[in-house]
């Protein structure tokens, strides 16, 4: 049983047996090159479209949970998350094992969980980035929902070289985004925390991932180009919905639920299709493309063998080709 609480969900914890991955399959997205850490198995925010709920779902973590209790209903932690972070980053003597000052590798956090959904999270985050700083000459790539992400930029203001920030900005509007994005901080405020790190010469990143099906994906993607500053992000990720899960159908529900008939009908025709899912990604990718300079926009596509060739056509434009269908 739990009596604590974070962001109104149950929090458990598991023993922190491992923290860094060297090898993550967010290399394949450019998010990092190999390494990513995580804190936490179960999020602080709840997005109807998150992805972890499929991929976790034979995790041993979820043993901790109570049976009539999922995955996306409770907050899991990590116990001892730093100090197992330091252990991965040292030989048994303490000393550092990726001490080479030409090891500039990216690292990304996190793939499973916000890294700052709450402030007792947030300092957690800044605790993690500190070994990491200590003890190697990576670089550390934060992405977060979370107006908290200033607070981590200005505890670690000396390290500004090395720490890389962005905000997940997959819709621009406030109300639109607040029906399948519960108890977070607004678009708005999102934004406004880019842009005071871009105004304070941190280095950020653009992450308009995922956004829905548009009515004219033109207005969509310049609104969101000026939106997060592109010129001042050094590179920019976005993305379609992606069919994981229950993630499509939360989502729809959540639409309608929250008043977007238009919108909630629009994502479940492209589900119900796959010849308009695939237009849905083109017409995407086709308006944002043009508007980015060579080798910034990285989107972020899964293919199957028969639409792979056409993908495949367009990385030199930002497409990054994901799948099984990429890899044939």
């Amino acid at each position: 049983m739990t009596t604590t609480t974070m962001n109104g969900k149950p929090v458990y914890s598991v023993p922190a047996k491992s923290v860094l991955n060297l090898s993550s399959g967010f290399r394949h997205k450019l998010l990092c090159d190999g390494p990513t850490f995580t804190a936490g198995t179960s999020c602080g925010y709840s997005c109807t479209f998150c992805y972890v709920p499929a991929i976790m779902r034979k995790s041993p973590h979820l043993a901790t949970l109570p049976a009539d209790l999922k995955h996306e209903d409770a907050v899991i932690r990590r116990a001892g998350a730093v100090e197992a972070l330091r252990k991965q980053l040292t030989f048994a003597n303490g000393r550092p094992r990726y001490l080479d000052p030409s090891d500039r590798r990216v690292v990304y956090a996190s793939p499973l969980v916000d890294v700052a959904a709450n402030p007792e999270l947030c300092a957690e985050t800044i605790a993690a980035c500190r070994v990491i700083l200590e003890l190697t000459h990576w670089q550390i790539r934060l992405l977060s929902k979370s107006t908290l992400l200033r607070t981590i930029a200005e505890a670690l203001v000396e390290h500004r070289d090395r720490m890389i920030y962005g905000v997940s900005t997959g819709t621009l509007d406030d109300d639109l985004a607040r029906a399948f994005e519960q108890n977070m901080p607004l678009v708005s405020k999102r934004l406004a925390t880019l842009h005071w790190l871009q105004d304070h010469g941190f280095r950020t990143f653009g992450m308009l991932c995922p956004s829905l099906p548009q009515r004219d994906y033109s207005r969509f993607a310049a609104e969101a180009h000026a939106a997060i500053r592109a010129d001042c992000c050094e590179h920019v990720w976005a993305e379609p919905m992606n069919v994981r899960g229950e993630s499509l159908t939360r989502t729809a529900g959540a639409l309608r639920a929250g008043g977007f008939t238009a919108e909630a009908d629009d994502l479940e025709h492209v589900s119900q299709d796959r010849a308009a899912w695939e237009r849905y990604a083109r017409a995407t990718f086709e308006a944002h493309a043009p508007r980015y300079r060579p080798g910034q926009l990285r989107f972020l596509q899964y293919v199957t063998t028969k639409t792979a060739p056409w993908w495949a056509a367009h990385t030199a434009r930002g497409a990054v080709v994901l799948g099984n269908g990429g890899a044939a």
